[in-house]
């Protein structure tokens, strides 16, 4: 096993991914900025982690008294923020096979679960992801009506927009007839994964079926990139043009785009186990094509920084600003999909991307220059004014990157 590779050395990237675990469970909003307050009066903290603090992963000085506050005026929270934390620990517990990680992830579930769960949405449902792995590794017989409930509410109760779509459905938001990107790595995943898990090969259908639909809505296909979202809308009784829908603002986002580079060699690797079944093998046929169009052009837009910008295809002068959470997740589905030989492209705008989430990474562990949660955009000027600041899928993103990264050194 090599000490150093392409000039990064192993025992570094280690290091990082430790800080940056060490700056995921001590993330807190000290403004309350980012409190999502719903009608019910709950308060869902979309930030931090709140009471996930294990003082055996936890090195630096954390204010527990005012932490103990935001803790009691805020529900206990679960997000999408949290199901890719869950799931950047997950991976660096299976390189690892350090059980210290395990037990922040199952500590975790086990405080949600004595609070009785959240709403069911396309984003609450991104935690279960993770869940179905430690169910498969664990066989903790406690976690499978979880993953029952939460599946099956997916597959039979989710709304759908036209042709069956998932809508994505938020706490605060109905989306009517909306589909998203960042629905295939919330809920299409968790929702293939489980049907694996639990032996439900009609969950791992629906999946397939949904990434098909997105890809028709979504993807650009004069740039290979992906929009945001599309909107399914009516006809106008009279009118003489007949349209289906829209991609609101056109805007190639970033880290939309991220989503879809690491879902689908996700997918296609929970797909492996059907590779006799030609439905199987011409659905992951057809999707690896799809990310080659979209990583031969993601190449093109990587700044001299190893960074992509948060709006792709829109230069910095004009607003668009470099963004670390989404070069790290197209780090990771770029180095995955040649790892597992979906993709036969050149590793070097990976290799670059990675180099710049180490040197986002500062001595708090916190990764610079992650844009916060964002909503659809009606015009590009949105995805410009979002803020930028520490979030658990940020240290997650870049927690996944260098794992994968580590894996070149096997």
């Amino acid at each position: 096993m090599p000490a150093e590779l392409y000039g990064v050395k192993a025992v570094d990237v280690h290091a990082k991914i430790k800080l940056l675990i060490d700056g995921l469970v001590n993330i807190t909003d000290t403004t309350g900025e980012f409190l999502m307050t719903l009608e019910d009066g709950r308060v869902i903290d979309t930030k931090g982690w709140n009471d996930w603090v294990s003082k055996s992963t936890v090195h630096r000085t954390v204010d527990l008294v005012n932490l103990q506050t935001t803790i009691s005026q805020t529900d206990v929270s679960q997000e999408w923020t949290h199901g890719i934390g869950l799931l950047g620990l997950w991976q660096y517990y299976e390189l690892t096979g350090d059980a210290e990680y395990l037990a922040i992830i199952e500590n975790w579930f086990r405080d949600r679960f004595a609070a009785g769960g959240t709403t069911k949405n396309i984003n609450t449902m991104a935690v279960f992801l993770t869940l179905a792995y430690v169910y498969e590794r664990t066989q903790n017989e406690t976690y499978r009506p979880w993953l029952d409930s939460w599946a099956e509410w997916a597959y039979h109760d989710l709304p759908r927009t036209r042709h069956r779509g998932f809508q994505h459905i938020t706490y605060l938001e109905a989306n009517k007839d909306q589909l998203w990107d960042d629905t295939l790595m919330m809920t299409v995943l968790p929702l293939a994964k489980i049907g694996r898990v639990l032996g439900r090969p009609h969950y791992v259908a629906e999946a397939q079926r949904q990434f098909l639909l997105h890809v028709q809505y979504l993807c650009d296909r004069p740039t290979g990139l992906f929009f945001h979202g599309w909107e399914f809308t009516q006809d106008q009784e009279g009118s003489s043009t007949s349209t289906t829908g829209h991609n609101f603002a056109n805007a190639r986002w970033a880290r939309g785009n991220s989503w879809v580079t690491m879902v689908i060699p996700e997918f296609l690797e929970l797909l492996e186990p059907d590779t006799n079944s030609a439905n199987a093998d011409a659905i992951g046929l057809f999707l690896r094509d799809v990310l080659d169009a979209q990583c031969n052009a993601l190449t093109k837009l990587q700044d001299p920084s190893g960074l992509w910008r948060t709006l792709l295809d829109v230069p910095v002068e004009e607003g668009s600003y470099l963004e670390a959470s989404a070069t790290a997740g197209f780090a990771y589905g770029m180095l995955k999909a040649r790892r597992k030989r979906y993709w036969t492209g050149n590793t070097e705008s990976a290799i670059s991307a990675v180099k710049a989430v180490l040197d986002n990474v500062d001595e708090r562990g916190e990764l610079l220059n992650t844009s916060f949660g964002t909503g659809m955009g009606h015009d590009l000027q949105h995805y410009k004014d979002i803020p930028v600041t520490s979030m658990p899928y940020g240290q997650a993103m870049a927690i996944m990157a260098l794992v994968e990264f580590l894996r070149q050194f096997m």
